[in-house]
């Protein structure tokens, strides 16, 4: 019965990933069938956090995420938990070894969502160590498994490729960061009036942390390989979007990938991978 429990548990991390995000999920389809279920159990659980911090404004968010943090070292310690998202998530960390630090310090990042609206430049930093890189941290102890020596040289790109991803996802979702929830992540930057020149600045972060971020996946154990190379070619075409959008449409409207265009990148990935062109 143990069997039947853990394998609702992980189709309920799947459906979570699939009902959220489609280019997340087309990702995950990509990666070899060992990683898929433990990568779902990742998503659902910061799924479910950034779910708390976002979306629940009827109720004691700041409540609902400590009991979420407690529920979630409880089903580490025990091995079980009757949430099935965490139930999942506690499989994955006590069967790769995930350390504590990175769940707690992603934990951090979204408490600091229940609060803050402005960030300094450490804060910032921060923020997108706790809410990105630790996430990639953690999705590489299950590519490496358990080859530590792999894990600690492939950290620093894993590291940059999640701080990209989350700087893109700032400028994409700003009206809705800014306007519906009042917060404003880059520092000493005036949201409301976001110049040319500073949306080019970020951009130019992006793409040399995006450079860096390639290589490392040429790096990738090959079964890990398609599937994140996949999301690196998403995200570089949001930021193609986003470059060729003014600073007003972003404050008016959320940069989107058609699902079409979604499933010609997959495709375009696909055939990238097999004629060599992403080998290390």
């Amino acid at each position: 019965m143990k069997d039947l429990f853990f394998k609702a548990s992980i189709q309920t991390s799947r459906l979570v990933t699939r009902l959220y995000s489609t280019s997340f999920s087309m990702g995950v389809r990509m990666l070899h069938r060992k990683f898929r279920d433990p990568i779902y159990a990742i998503y659902g659980f910061v799924r479910f956090a950034d779910e708390i911090v976002d979306t629940f404004h009827a109720f004691d968010k700041q409540c609902l995420l400590a009991q979420f943090r407690q529920q979630t070292h409880e089903a580490i310690r025990s091995g079980i938990s009757m949430n099935p998202i965490l139930n999942s998530f506690q499989w994955v960390v006590n069967r790769y070894q995930i350390d504590n630090e990175l769940i707690d310090t992603f934990l951090q990042s979204m408490e600091m969502d229940l609060t803050k609206k402005e960030y300094t430049q450490d804060e910032y930093k921060t923020y997108i160590l706790g809410s990105a890189e630790v996430v990639g941290l953690m999705c590489l102890k299950i590519f490496c498994e358990g080859n530590s020596g792999e894990y600690e040289r492939l950290k620093p790109f894993a590291m940059k490729l999640g701080s990209a991803y989350q700087k893109i996802n700032f400028l994409r979702d700003l009206r809705q960061d800014n306007r519906e929830l009042g917060r404003n992540y880059f520092p000493h930057i005036d949201i409301s009036h976001l110049t040319v020149e500073t949306k080019r600045q970020i951009e130019e972060e992006i793409e040399k942390e995006f450079a860096a971020g390639l290589d490392g996946i040429k790096q990738l154990p090959a079964a890990a390989r398609l599937g994140v190379y996949l999301t690196y070619v998403y995200y570089t075409a949001l930021l193609r979007k986003i470059k060729k959008t003014t600073p007003e449409e972003l404050i008016r409207k959320r940069v989107r990938i058609p699902d079409l265009k979604k499933w010609y990148l997959l495709i375009f990935s696909y055939i990238r991978f097999k004629i060599g062109r992403i080998k290390s």
